[in-house]
This record gives structure tokens, C-alpha cells and sequence, in this order.
């Protein structure tokens, strides 16, 4: 599932392509996606201004000059995709946006864990899918005192803690990994067992692993693509993720990476480097 690097290289992507741009059709080939598309798409969208297009936690927003938001979610395998407004439609191009540039904005989700949502502007700070939203961890919001104030009192796992999108919105599985690698936490150690220097160390290795991901376009490891078409290579960077049974890449290091299993998901480290 496209992490937070990855729709934030969407939505510079889409930037070029759709702000100050108008809207000038769109095609819409099924009723759903994960859930119903909604009824006001095309209304919201045909004819108006893009005002900007931006990210929130693991959403693409873009914001209309009529006061609507169009919220989108990749999912599994959702791909936006720019191209030549006479592009030929391939299969599971789903929602197809034209600009009056000759260019046209290719949703594409061959699994259809996506969707697409519209909201107001008014409604935003309310809207069931922000309300709960932690901080942006590259913004300045998300600092060590938040974090560590917001782990206090939870005996979880920090791998745990840190995907949970009410302490800070849009990490994921990958991220997460590779930062409590360059951290040296372990992804089992209790949250609360993390203190203030512990979170002093984490918050800027958390922003730094994120800001080597977008300066990569992100990483690809099945579907994802950048709007351009091309594969993100951080996935190339890795230190752990993914490479089990492998020698730790600290060279100092005489540790192997394993993967267990937390809350369903993979988790990889080095049980040598990671001794917190």
C-alpha cells in the first residue's frame, strides 16, 4: 500500500499538472471503487479551478475554487497517472480528470481498494476520515514532546504505536521499520519505556528516512507508480525492510535481520543493532 513518500510524490506530481488548471470533463466508468464514487463528482469538479493540491496524512486532496475538496485514497494498487488528453483508456482506468491543457489526470486501480470522497471546505476539520488524525510528522507539530507525551501510557509496541494514525498521521509499515532500524528501538520495546532523549533521537531519523523516500519518488515494490509513470528506487535504500536472513547493513554489526509478525503486519530489523 502506497505510504506516506509515495502520495506525497502523487500530489507534487499532480501539482504541475492540475493547480490553476480547470477541470474541464470527467469520465467516471463504474459506480465504485472500495466504496461508491460519489454522486457530486462530476458537479464538483467540471468547470472549476484547481486551488491547489495537497496531502493529509495518506490522502491526495484537491481543493476546488467552488469551497469542495476531492479527497483521493490509493489503496492497494492505485495509480494516478498523467498523460495526453488523447491517451487511449486502458483497463481499470476508473476516473479519468481532463484540465484544459490538453492533459488528462488517469485514476487507475486494478484491485479498487481506493476511493474518493468530496467534502467542503467548511466540513474539512470535522470530516470522519481527519478528525482523529494525529500531527504530520514533517511538519513542525511533530516534535519529541509530542511524541513522547503521546506514549506515556500505552504499553503497546512502539512499531504498533507509531502506525497508529492518531498519534501521528501517515506512517506505515516500511517507514516505520526503517526508522526504529536507524533509531536502534526495538520494534517490540513497550512505547512507554521510550524516553525523552529516546524520542530526541527518533523524531528527526522518522523525518529524515521520510525525506529520502520522496527525494526518491518513493518506493515500489508491486503497483505503485509516480504520476509520471516510473518506479519509485528507494526501495533500493532499504536497511532492513524486506531483507531477512540478510547481514545487518551497519558494518560494525555482526547481526542478521529477521521478520516477525506484529498486529498482521511484517517487521524487520536487526536484533543486534536494535537493542533499546
Amino acid at each position: 500500500m502506497p505510504e506516506l513518500p509515495e502520495v506525497e510524490t502523487v500530489c507534487r506530481g499532480l501539482t504541475p499538472a492540475l493547480k490553476g488548471r480547470v477541470i474541464t470533463k470527467v469520465i467516471q466508468n463504474r459506480p465504485n471503487l472500495r466504496f461508491l464514487i460519489p454522486e457530486n463528482l462530476k458537479e464538483v469538479m467540471e468547470g472549476q479551478r484547481v486551488e491547489s493540491v495537497y496531502r493529509r496524512a495518506k490522502y491526495i486532496i484537491i481543493e476546488m475554487d467552488n469551497g469542495w475538496n476531492v479527497c483521493w485514497h490509493l489503496g492497494m494498487s492505485g495509480r494516478m497517472v498523467i498523460d495526453d488528453e488523447n491517451r487511449e483508456q486502458k483497463k481499470h482506468d476508473h476516473i479519468i480528470l481532463f484540465n484544459n491543457n490538453n492533459q488528462a489526470v488517469f485514476l487507475n486501480d486494478a484491485r479498487r481498494f481506493g476511493y474518493v470522497f468530496t467534502v467542503e471546505n467548511k466540513e474539512m476539520s470535522e470530516c470522519q476520515h481527519f478528525v482523529k488524525l494525529g500531527p504530520e510528522p514533517l511538519g513542525n507539530s511533530f516534535n519529541a514532546v509530542v511524541l513522547y507525551e503521546a506514549l506515556q501510557k500505552r504499553k503497546s509496541p512502539i512499531k504498533n504505536a507509531l502506525l497508529d494514525q492518531t498519534i501521528v498521521a501517515g506512517l506505515g509499515n516500511i517507514y516505520v521499520c526503517e526508522a526504529l532500524y536507524y533509531a536502534r528501538i526495538h520494534p517490540k520495546t513497550k512505547s512507554c519505556d521510550l524516553s525523552m532523549e529516546n524520542c530526541e533521537i527518533l523524531v528527526p531519523i522518522i523525518k529524515d528516512v521520510l525525506n529520502k523516500a520522496i527525494a526518491a519518488g518513493g518506493s515500489s515494490l508491486k503497483d505503485y507508480v509516480q504520476t509520471t509513470g516510473e518506479m519509485g528506487y528507494f526501495q533500493h535504500s532499504f536497511a532492513v525492510y524486506g531483507r531477512a536472513g540478510e547481514q545487518c547493513q551497519d558494518s560494525n554489526c555482526n547481526g542478521v535481520v529477521e521478520r516477525i509478525v506484529q498486529s498482521g503486519r511484517s517487521t524487520f530489523y536487526c536484533p543486534e543493532h536494535q537493542y533499546l
